[in-house]
């Protein structure tokens, strides 16, 4: 387990993780080994790091481990130079005694394979390339402490590393047969800030973001009415380093790749999700979460990962799609890949690789889940968030690095595994659906045509396309703005739809559409049909604003005849509850009727719901759905329409008393008023707030009076000054997913 902030259990537990790397029994044997050989130069008493002060050069000083008090951690940034100091039995003499540096990666180091690095201590200066590790001696040199300046590629391996030192005669050139062996584990991240890094981020603000912060927004929601939900990623925490090593271990990315940024990327998205070799989280989508956690209820990563290694390496219970996302963002965070959280709206899933999302309806207006041969599971979600990662695309033709989309959600298999990216997102705008990796996948995501299929006994194969619609698909593509932060509302949000694709409508969008149809044998029969009908009558479904909970809503369809002649129009509206993933759960309501329209009449037709005939039939995001038929029977000319919308809950608001400082006991009020005519039952609050508190989880005993208001209040000692922020999540019975979040300042104490 973690260390926790009253033990140092956390040694236990990266204990276990080293075994995989190295042999301790072996170790101590060379030891005893040593001390009983005659020794041939000088001796090794121990190694010096300076840890505090590499980290703020290497910009890693904000991790915990750096600063564990029992036994802290060097964590270092490839691409730079380090300080280190070996001390000696006696004074060291470069002439006299030669000295080697032996820094092992796994369990096999090997020199051709990049996992092992030797090098010679004899110079002042730098000698060897920019690929090479390098070291000099430092003018601080004194006595029995030989001062080193080493420098580390910046093709280096990413993880953890440990150092021998050898010794011996520089004249004879014996070495001593048993090393000294150093058992420091010393993390070697990424480096953002180094122009020879594959991660390269030309831009302080982005880098600052991407990397550094730990704490953001995940967005959800229907489009148009989307909601940032705030998150603690808590990169720089002490569990989180050990397990992103362990998931590259798990999803077994090879130790020879674990400095190449695509191979890593691609191996957490397999890592974090429970498909394969028991990763980090399960996901579930089907409302049942008894034996585990809703993933409404999480606000952070870091108990998440708690909860993981407490279970044994166990797979956490329960996340969904923007919980896998924050996760992801989190551990790409703390290797050093800048990483951001992106929601597309209205995100198509494609199962049959079409580039399309098929929806079948019978005669009376119903969809046909599973369509007609119970084999079609396209579906639409109203969200799906994955994450966007930065990096050169050296395996790829030039003009396709930047941003990437991996994806840990588990949805369909990619090479025998689920996991999905990185692909380039250049490539899903153009269209380029054959470059590595899962780029059709992605495509579809953001681009996918909805075909709706009616009955037609005269087809072929009795289906007639209803309606194509275009630009249903990816409508918005949010992330946190790296210049904003909004606690109240949304104005930090930024939509990179742009990234992802050409504007609606251009012909440089239809044109990537037809270059990705073009490389899919199975989509050219849906954009090939074509069928000549009659419609001379228009329809339109009247978008649902914004509901509040407690209120009644109405589901309008305005049809008018724009024929010279009389028009017999049916029309079917149905009201139904949805998962986000579009899949559905209860039906609310249904009207159909039939009528006459005149020439150039126009009449609504219209379906209202009460709320005592929604609410109890909401399920967690409390998403609608409305799909809207009209038939006209003269011209047989068919029109569907669908419109999904999110039930609007109180925002939690979060008061602080007072000033806050350093270790000193600051207090929080959290309050909201129920909306409900009826009181909240089973409450339960999740707090996190990384530098002030560990992350909460709190039964509440009381309830919620129908219409009352609700208040409680927590207490924290904060560990960290400066800007941080408290998140929180309320959950009741009858009531869930309540959130809020307050950026607060801690004061160092004088």
């Amino acid at each position: 387990m973690p260390r926790s902030r009253d033990g140092n259990n956390y040694n236990t537990w990266i204990n276990s993780l080293r075994s995989d790397y190295s042999n301790r029994l072996d170790r101590r044997t060379r030891r005893e080994a040593e001390a009983e050989t005659p020794t041939v130069g000088a001796k090794v008493e121990r190694v010096h790091w300076y840890i505090k002060d590499n980290a703020k050069n290497h910009n890693t000083i904000k991790f915990d481990l750096v600063h564990d008090t029992s036994e802290p951690r060097p964590i270092l940034r490839r691409g730079l130079t380090f300080y280190l100091a070996v001390r000696f039995e006696r004074d060291i003499d470069v002439t006299k005694d030669r000295i080697i540096l032996n820094f092992k990666f796994g369990p096999k180091p090997s020199v051709q394979k990049g996992t092992m690095a030797v090098v010679i201590v004899e110079n002042t200066k730098f000698t060897r390339t920019k690929d090479e590790w390098d070291c000099r001696i430092d003018p601080g040199t004194r006595g029995k402490d030989l001062v080193l300046q080493v420098y580390t590629p910046a093709t280096a391996t990413v993880g953890i590393w440990h150092l021998d030192v050898r010794t011996g005669n520089q004249q004879t050139g014996v070495m001593n047969p048993v090393p000294f062996i150093d058992e420091t584990d010393c993390y070697i991240l990424f480096n953002p800030w180094c122009k020879d890094d594959a991660v390269y981020l030309d831009d302080e603000a982005k880098r600052n973001e991407y990397i550094l912060n730990d704490k953001g927004k995940v967005f959800v929601g229907a489009y148009p009415r989307t909601r940032g939900r705030p998150w603690a990623f808590g990169q720089f925490d002490d569990v989180v380093l050990p397990v992103a090593m362990y998931i590259l271990q798990t999803s077994r990315v090879a130790d020879p790749e674990r400095g190449n940024p695509v191979k890593v990327v691609r191996g957490i998205s397999a890592g974090v999700n429970s498909s394969d070799e028991d990763g980090i989280l399960d996901g579930r989508w089907d409302g049942e979460y008894s034996d585990g956690v809703a993933p409404y209820k999480w606000t952070g990563s870091v108990r998440i990962l708690e909860e993981y290694v407490k279970n044994g390496y166990q797979p956490v219970k329960y996340g969904q799609c923007w919980v896998f996302s924050a996760l992801v963002t989190t551990v790409c965070r703390a290797l050093g890949i800048p990483c951001r959280s992106v929601t597309n709206f209205v995100s198509a899933h494609d199962t049959n690789s079409s580039l399309t999302i098929d929806k079948f309806f019978d005669n009376d207006g119903n969809e046909m889940e599973g369509g007609p041969d119970g084999e079609n599971w396209d579906s639409i979600w109203n969200f799906h968030v994955w994450n966007d990662v930065w990096m050169a695309r050296n395996d790829l033709p030039p003009g396709y690095g930047g941003w990437q989309a991996i994806d840990s959600t588990p949805q369909e298999e990619s090479d025998h595994k689920m996991q999905c990216g990185p692909v380039s997102l250049v490539a899903v705008r153009r269209g380029d659906i054959g470059l590595n990796y899962d780029a059709p996948f992605v495509f579809a995501e953001v681009n996918a045509d909805v075909m709706h299929w009616g009955e037609d006994p005269e087809s072929h194969w009795g289906w007639s396309r209803m309606k194509m619609n275009k630009y249903h698909v990816g409508r918005a593509i949010l992330t946190k703005n790296v210049a904003r932060d909004d606690d109240v509302g949304d104005a930090d949000q930024e939509d990179v739809v742009g990234e992802y694709k050409n504007a609606e409508g251009t012909a440089a969008e239809r044109l990537s559409i037809h270059n990705a149809v073009r490389g899919s044998r199975r989509a050219q029969q849906y954009y090939e049909y074509k069928k000549d009908i009659k419609e001379d009558v228009a329809f339109d479904l009247i978008e649902i604003d914004k509901i509040h909970v407690g209120q009644p809503f109405q589901v309008k369809v305005v049809v008018t005849n724009n024929a010279s002649e009389p028009r017999k129009v049916s029309a079917y509206l149905t009201a139904r509850s949805i998962y986000y993933t579009g899949i559905n759960v209860s039906l609310i309501k249904k009207a159909e009727g039939r009528f006459v329209l005149q020439p150039k009449q126009s009449q609504d037709v219209a379906l209202t719901v009460q709320y005592s005939e929604y609410w109890k039939k909401m399920v967690e995001q409390c998403m609608m759905k409305i799909y809207a038929i009209c038939r006209v029977e003269e011209t047989g000319q068919t029109w569907t329409d669908e419109d999904d919308f999110q039930v609007d809950k109180p925002k939690l608001n979060i008061e602080v008393k007072g000033e806050l400082r350093v270790k000193q006991q600051g207090e929080a009020k959290l309050s909201f008023k129920n909306p409900l005519d009826i009181p909240l039952t089973e409450c339960h609050l999740s707090v996190d707030g990384a530098g002030l508190m560990r992350p909460r989880a709190l039964n509440l005993d009381s309830e919620v009076p129908p219409k009352g208001h609700f208040s409680h209040t927590i207490k924290f000692l904060p560990r960290i000054h400066g800007e941080r922020k408290i998140i929180a999540t309320f959950n009741a019975k009858e009531l869930f997913d309540v959130n809020g979040s307050k950026t607060v300042t801690v004061v160092k104490n004088q």
